[in-house]
Parts: structure tokens; sequence; C-alpha cells
């Protein structure tokens, strides 16, 4: 019995002491910069001894639970003096921590540099991120800063060419990216139909491009996702920078609202190479400009509460002779709270409103058109740092849309112009979803999410109904596809619900780490996209209609599956990315040839639901170290669209067969290069080399009341424009003297397009007067363009 007693007593005391060894403790708080207080995103908190750490999130927040003991820690940032101590984990605490910048910077942007690091155990992939400071430094023409344009040099990604809005990630339209800006929607990213992106890189803290492998939080769209934060101010000076450039200038103001506390930040950017118009054509009245605001408040109300409003708004004009007027931009407003619930539940709850207007003056004719978007979102996301291996995101968000397809009105008596008013549409969008990063070991790192989306058209006021719901029929006769008459027309009241759709979307991504150095990873997610731009150009253009999934329009639903091989070479001075992927898409809507996509109330008579696919390979070398850095990076792909037809009679588009789309670059190779000679000169270059976009030429003529008419046969985009390619250079002069002096201002000079490259961004057939006959016509936009900035900050 004595030896069952002390047998009991060791077990005990085992037990015991087992429990109070796994007792942890929890080590949060948030780092900022101590110049100006703004939050840090993505700094790495290490614990050598345990080979375990973590990471700020979107608001500098940080969360980490360790076993009892004390342990050296290392808090590090690219551009700041790392802190190294030692922490007791005796009972939970917060740290609020401060980098200091070190001797070393020169210019406060470089603290956001190492977020482009590789991260070889982090499951996340198919994922880019560009330092505001690298993308200052890119050659860009007419001298602007454009974070659009400077994506397009990372794998996966190319746009339709110059002066074309938007971009493509891997083989998907520009309509399937997702656009956030502080987590508010942004429908058009270009100023002037494409040459300039709308966002002011002095107002940007940070920002990622998702390709694959996305997380559950995000939704809406099949193809990427953009997210954008804009700086907080600062909360412990007043500061202001700029820069004047050669078509624009801008200037960014910031400063405390109660010191440590609270902080404003105000942006404003405007074109002008307008007023430069009449000094080459005083007989017309031509105008061409943008201007943007960006706006920010934050304040801390306590350790655990914070509020944040930031806004965005801009807007494009174009006119020609007073005749024609075009003015179209976006506005958005957000409204943040940050809590913490504990030391381990981080919350944001965010209330934010979206609109994005198009509207069109002909004097000549005597009409307006307007036309848009907006949405209202709510979303509430969580982050719950249960332990070291096991961290938990969640969340709901619920958008609802109202969509203005276009109004006519007179703008004068006499234009003999009916006011009419397209049906406007209604939406609601829900999902709620819930993300797990698992450490299975210090090899094997998963993460696994399913987000449930669920998408409700709403009541209209009017909605054509066609015998057997087909609002498209075939003429078997003469093989092409004619509008069904509708036989009814239902009526709606807005509470009412047209039609529901509900999907689930999983998501996976997996690490594996061979070593500290080398990787494998795989991902596979699954996405439904609701809206729909009606655009048959391969570059949207501001007239371009969105629209909702409903009776005649499937949402689209992704499927897409990655692999790749990930490598730090020499100390992580160099970094090697390669990855493999394919996706498939479902409903991709396909237009029926002579499609009608303008001021149409009845738009399901001229689109068909198809299919789409890609597939591709991606590497990207870096150099992150030395005087020289930059990387190469190129991407082998193919994107091809079917829509097959719906029986066996049907031709379908293409004769069902699969064809290039618009946005196909089979080669896509890009350079990006930066060599700082001293504190003084600093040098950049890109090369840029694209296969050409696919498109159709005519392939005879017939002649139509004296007109000669080109005749297109055989499969769409069966031709390519010329191959695209060019190189830009810049230079960076930074006066020493600015060391010694608050104002501090650098010089930018830089040439587009060096050795002069006529880039088709079309080829036209027109008749030749003297021969009669349709002829080729390249149009380039741009040849070689020289230009300079100065930027300044005090």
């Amino acid at each position: 019995m004595m030896l069952i007693k002390k047998s009991l007593l060791l077990l005990f005391l085992f037990i015991t002491n087992c429990i109070y060894a796994q007792e942890k403790f929890t080590l949060s708080g948030t780092i900022t910069d101590s110049n100006s207080n703004e939050t840090l995103i993505g700094v790495n908190i290490i614990f050598p001894e345990l080979q375990t750490g973590t990471n700020t999130n979107e608001y500098g927040f940080y969360s980490i639970s360790l076993p009892k003991g004390d342990y050296k820690i290392q808090i590090s940032y690219l551009g700041f003096t790392t802190i190294s101590e030692t922490i007791s984990f005796s009972e939970d605490k917060t740290i609020n921590y401060k980098l200091t910048e070190s001797s070393e910077s020169l210019d406060e942007v470089v603290i956001e540099q190492d977020v482009e690091k590789l991260n070889i155990k982090k499951p996340q992939m198919s994922v880019n991120a560009l330092s505001i400071n690298t993308i200052k430094q890119m050659p860009v023409v007419l001298g602007e800063v454009d974070i659009i344009k400077s994506i397009t040099l990372l794998p996966g990604v190319t746009n339709a060419g110059e002066g074309a809005s938007g971009f493509n990630v891997r083989g998907g339209s520009a309509d399937q990216n997702l656009i956030l800006l502080d987590e508010a929607i942004i429908f058009n990213s270009s100023h002037l139909f494409g040459f300039f992106s709308v966002f002011n890189p002095d107002a940007i803290k940070d920002l990622k491009l998702y390709k694959g492998g996305i997380p559950a939080r995000y939704g809406g769209r099949v193809s990427s996702v953009l997210d954008i934060y804009q700086k907080e101010g600062n909360s412990k000076n007043y500061k202001l920078s700029g820069g004047i450039g050669a078509v624009s200038s801008r200037l960014l103001a910031q400063g405390p609202i109660v010191k440590d506390k609270g902080a404003f930040l105000i942006g404003g950017r405007a074109s002008y190479a307008h007023l430069f118009l009449p000094i080459i054509d005083d007989e017309n009245n031509n105008v061409a400009y943008f201007y943007d605001l960006n706006t920010k408040l934050n304040y801390k109300i306590n350790d655990n509460n914070n509020l944040y409003l930031s806004g965005y708004f801009g807007r494009d004009v174009f006119s020609i002779d007073d005749n024609f007027e075009n003015t179209y931009g976006n506005t958005v407003v957000n409204l943040r709270w940050n809590h913490l619930f504990s030391d381990k539940i981080f919350s944001n709850l965010s209330l934010i409103y979206s609109d994005y207007f198009y509207g069109l003056e002909l004097d000549f004719v005597g009409f307006e058109w307007d036309s848009g978007i907006r949405n209202f979102n709510l979303k509430y996301d969580f982050k719950h740092y249960l332990n070291t291996k096991f961290q938990l995101s969640y969340g709901i968000n619920n958008i609802y849309y109202k969509f203005n397809p276009g109004e006519i009105k007179p703008n004068r008596e006499d234009s003999g112009i009916v006011r009419e008013k397209l049906i406007d549409k209604y939406a609601n969008e829900f999902a709620g979803y819930f993300d797990v990063e698992h450490k299975i070991s210090n090899k094997l790192i998963l993460r696994y999410g399913i987000r449930l989306s669920n998408f409700i058209r709403l009541g209209q006021d009017e909605l054509n109904v066609y015998q057997d719901d087909n609002p498209l029929l075939f003429n078997e006769e003469l093989q092409i596809y004619e509008a069904a008459e509708p036989i009814d027309i239902n009526r709606f009241s807005r509470s009412d619900r047209i039609e529901t759709f509900t999907n689930l979307e999983p998501r996976l991504s997996v690490a594996y780490a061979f070593n500290d150095n080398t990787s494998i990873k795989a991902s596979y997610n699954r996405m439904a996209q609701y809206l729909h731009l009606l655009s048959n150009t391969s570059s949207p253009t501001p007239l371009d209609v969105w629209t909702p999934s409903g009776k005649y329009i499937k949402p689209q639903l992704l499927n897409q599956y990655a692999f790749g091989y990930f490598k730090n070479i020499k100390d992580n001075t160099y970094s090697l990315e390669t990855e493999v992927f394919y996706k498939d898409i479902k409903n991709r809507i396909d237009y029926i040839d002579g499609a009608n996509l303008i001021a149409n109330n009845a738009i399901e008579q001229d689109i068909l639901n198809g299919e789409a696919r890609a597939y591709g390979l991606e590497i990207l070398l870096r150099k992150n170290e030395g005087k020289l850095k930059g990387w190469l990076a190129y991407t082998l792909s193919k994107s091809e669209q079917r829509t097959p037809g719906r029986t066996s009679l049907e031709t379908g588009i293409n004769n069902s067969e699969w064809y290039n789309t618009g946005y196909d670059k089979t080669h896509d190779i890009s350079f990006n290069g930066n060599y700082e000679l001293n504190d003084k000169w600093t040098f950049g270059a890109n090369f840029i080399f694209q296969t050409g976009q696919p498109t159709n030429y005519p392939s005879g003529q017939f002649q139509f009341q004296g007109l000669t008419v080109p005749i297109y046969e055989g499969a769409r985009n069966s031709e390519r424009l010329p191959a695209y390619h060019r190189i830009d250079i810049s230079a960076t002069l930074t006066p020493r003297k600015n060391k010694n002096r608050k104002w501090k201002g650098e010089w930018v000079f830089s040439i587009y397009n060096l050795y002069n490259r006529r880039n088709a961004a079309s080829i036209n057939f027109a008749r030749n007067q003297d021969t009669f006959v349709n002829e080729a016509t390249r149009t380039s936009i741009f040849g070689i363009i020289p230009a300079f900035t100065y930027n300044f900050k005090f």
C-alpha cells in the first residue's frame, strides 16, 4: 500500500510539474515609429532561443504566448535600430515598443522596404509586396510615380498597353481584381483613361498584391486582391512634403490633433498640363486634367481603443471645345474602430461608403448622361492569437449595392432629347469566414479556412420575362444569335428577392521548409464573383457599366491551384521564387457578335455564360542587398475563353472552341534595377517585354454604297499586335546639404522609352484615298519622353 501511495504521489507531482511547465503567458502590444507614432506593419518579433516569433498586423498590433521563463527578444525592421532585450514570462504583459530610425536612414520611407523580403516558412504564396520607396525609384511616364504601373513589373501581372486602364493578373480580366484602399472598394483605379493611377504615393503606407492562395477574409473577385493602406498621420510633429512635376504636383500635410493621441493627414494632387493647351492650339478650348484628395484622422481613446476616419475623393475632367465633357471618379469614406477584447483578441469594425460616378455631357447633341455604382459596407474582423502554433482570423462582411446603369437628360430645351432612365439594380452581398494559420512543426505550416458567401439580387422596378427563361435565341438558318421578345414584365418592390446565390469558398495553403533557406509551397482557393463589368474591350473604359448576377447572369466561380519552390541565396542577398499555376472559371460572360452594351436595359439579350482558364509559370529572381538592388521576372502563360452552344444545334461563340482572351500574353519579361552610387546619386532602370496583345485583322473587304467595308473571318483573337517592349531610366539627386537643414529636397530625372520604341496601342484599317484599299495604320501613344520632378519635405 505504501508503494502505491508513493507511486500516486510521484504521478501527481509529475502531472503537476507538466501542467506548470506548460503554463503560458502572453506578451502583446503595438509597435510604432518613435518619430511619428505611425504604426508599423510586418515588424519581426523573434525569440531566437525558442526559434519562434510573430509579426505585427495591419494596425501594428502583435501578440505571442510562451511558457514561463526568461527569453531574449529581438524586434527588427529595416531602416530602424533593432531592439534586443530579455523578457521575463511570469505574467501577462503589454509592452508598446517604439522603434528609432537607424543613423544610416536618409529617407523615412525606407522603413517599409522589408515588406518585400521572402518569408521561406510562411504558407503565404503568390503574394507580392512593394515598398513605397521602391516604387518611387522606378522610372515612369512623365515622371509620375504610379503604383499600378509598378506592379505590372511583377511576374504574372500585365496591362493592355500604354494608356490602358486597369491591370491583368494571371490571365484574368481587369474587372476580376479586387482593389481596396483602406478596405474600401475602388471600382476604377485610373486617371486620364489609364495614363496614371488614382493612388497618391505620398499618402500610401503599405500595399500587397495577392495573386493566389488568397486568405478567406477576401472575396468578391476571382483574379487577385490589391490591398492598399494609407498612412495614419504624425501625432508628434507637423510635417509637410510634396513634389512638383512636369504634368502634376502634389502636397501632403500631417501633424498632431492631440499630441501622442491623435493625428491628421491630408494630401492633394492635381494635374495642370491642360493649362498649356492654349499655347499649342488657341482656337479650341480643350481640357484634360485630374485631381484627388486623400484624408485620414486617427485618435487613440485608450490602450484598447483606436478610431480612424479615412477618405478619398478623385475626379477626371476631359472636354473638347465646350461641346463634349466627360467627368468621372471615385469617392470613399471609411470609419474604423480597433478594439482589444484581450491581449489575445484584436478586432476591427469598419463602416464604409464607396461611390463610382461617370458623367458625360454632349452639348452638340443636347443631352447629359450619368451612371455609377454605390455600396455601403459593414465588416467586423477578429484576429485571435491562441498560441504560437495556432492563430485564428474570423469575421463577417455585408455590402449593399445600388447600380445606376445610366440616365439620359436633356441639357437644353431645343435638344429634342426625351429624359430616359435605365432601370436601377439593387443587390446585397454577405459573407462570413474563418482562417487558421497552424504551425504543425518547425518545417510544416498550414493555412486553411473557408468563406461562406451569399448574394441576393433584390427587387427592381421592371424585369423582362422570356419564353422558357431564354432571352437569347439561335437562328439556325443564319447561324447567329438574336434577341428574344419579352412575353411579360415582372415588377418588384425593393425588398423582394429576385435571385439568391450561396457559395462555399474553401482556401488552403501549405509550406514545407527543408531548412531556413529552402521551401516548397502549394495552395488552392475557390472564389465567387457576383459583379460583372460589361465591356467587350481588352481595357476597361469609364463608360463600362457594372451589373450584378441575377436571373440571367450567373456568378463567376474560380478554382485555382498553385505550387512553388522558394530559396534564399547567400544569406538572403538573393532570393528565388518560382510558381506554376492553373485556374478555371465558370460562368465567365461572353458577348455575341454585334453586342450592344451601352444604354441597354436588356443586357441579357447580348451575353452568354461561358468558361475561362489560364495556366503558366512565374519566375522571380531578386537581389535584396548591396548598392545594386532589383529583380528579374519572367512569366510564361496562356489565357483562354470558351462559350459552347447551349444545345447541339447551336454553334456557340467562336464555334464553341477555345480562343485567346484579349489579355493573353505568352511571354512577359521585366527587369527593375536600382543602383545607389553614393549618398548623393541613385540610378534606376526598367526593361519590359511582352508578347503582343491578341486581336483580329480583316481578311478581306467589299464595297457597299461607296464605302469599303472590311471582312473579319476566322477565330476570335487569332492575330496579335506587334510585341511590346521599352527601356526606362532615371537618376535621383539628393543634395548632401539635406543633412543639415529641415527642408530636404531631391531631383528626379527620367527618360521613358529610351530608344523611342513606337509600341502599337492599336492597329486601324482605313481606306487609302489614292488606292481605294484599306491599309493598316499603327497608333502609338508615347515615344521617348524625358521628365523631371522635384520632391521635398520638411
